[in-house]
């Protein structure tokens, strides 16, 4: 029998496509959507020996995209949330393309929200559900050279923060898992490999916390003890220091790319 429906955005690859392999494994039915048909319908056909797999390709980033993913889907059978779609494009902010900016604001931000809006009122009303957001190390401080892509994470954090208290007593729980550098094409296009391999996460190893995470209703999860011990350490300094790091990093990182 299974335990629920759960809709991943950003399943094509990364930590969707991960989260995507450990609900599966644990009996949940799925509706996945990303850009990519093709990475979405392989990864179907590998899980429907499973569990029932719904596909739907759409671009989210689109003005129209939730309408439409919406449109295509049981948003009452919907269990469990994941908002994972999500992109970033490295760089100084003045030397950006506006509509690069725009759209990974329209991702990262408004379609998460919009999703949210949609599915967030179905739960309540049957008592049951949860959301499970991805964000990022990144959402607690700033980091130079990644400047929107923080921002953006740094709204998913508090979004989700305000909702798990709005939500107490409905029997809605809502979680943000915030990795660090994990082994992702998102890490690819940030130019991040020539980091320490001790720094860099797993998919399965970020999926599997998530998924516990969520089970047990926790707020906020950061996969790996270095991670944690960064966060920890920043709440704890000033912030002059923490900015002024975060720009030696990025400038390290400018003249050292992978």
């Amino acid at each position: 029998m299974t335990k629920g429906t759960v809709l991943i955005t950003g399943a094509s690859s990364g930590i969707g496509e991960a989260l995507a392999r450990h609900f599966a494994g644990k009996g949940f039915d799925l509706i996945i959507t990303a850009r990519r048909t093709a990475n979405l319908e392989q990864l179907a056909s590998e899980l429907k020996t499973k569990v029932n797999v719904q596909v739907v390709s759409c671009d989210l980033a689109d003005p129209n995209g939730v309408s439409n993913l919406l449109q295509d889907i049981d948003a009452e059978s919907v269990d469990v949330l994941v908002n994972n779609a999500g992109i970033a494009y490295p760089g100084k902010f003045h030397d950006q393309d506006y509509d690069d900016i725009y759209n990974l604001l329209s991702l990262n931000i408004m379609a998460l929200t919009k999703l949210t809006n949609a599915v967030l009122p179905l739960m309540v009303k049957r008592g049951s559900g949860k959301v499970l957001n991805v964000a990022s190390v990144a959402s607690f401080q700033p980091v130079p050279s990644l400047s929107v892509y923080a921002a953006s994470k740094a709204f998913v954090l508090s979004l989700t923060e305000s909702l798990s208290e709005e939500l107490k007593g409905t029997g809605v729980s809502v979680t943000a898992l915030c990795p660090g550098l994990t082994d992702t094409d998102l890490v690819d296009d940030m130019q991040a490999r020539n980091v320490p391999p001790f720094l860099m996460s797993s998919v399965k190893g970020v999926a599997k916390e998530g998924f516990d995470a969520l089970m047990n209703r926790e707020v906020i999860r950061i996969p790996g003890l270095t991670n944690q011990a960064a966060v920890t350490w920043a709440k704890h300094q000033p912030r002059w220091l923490v900015r002024g790091l975060g720009g030696l990093f990025a400038q390290f990182n400018s003249k050292n790319p992978s």
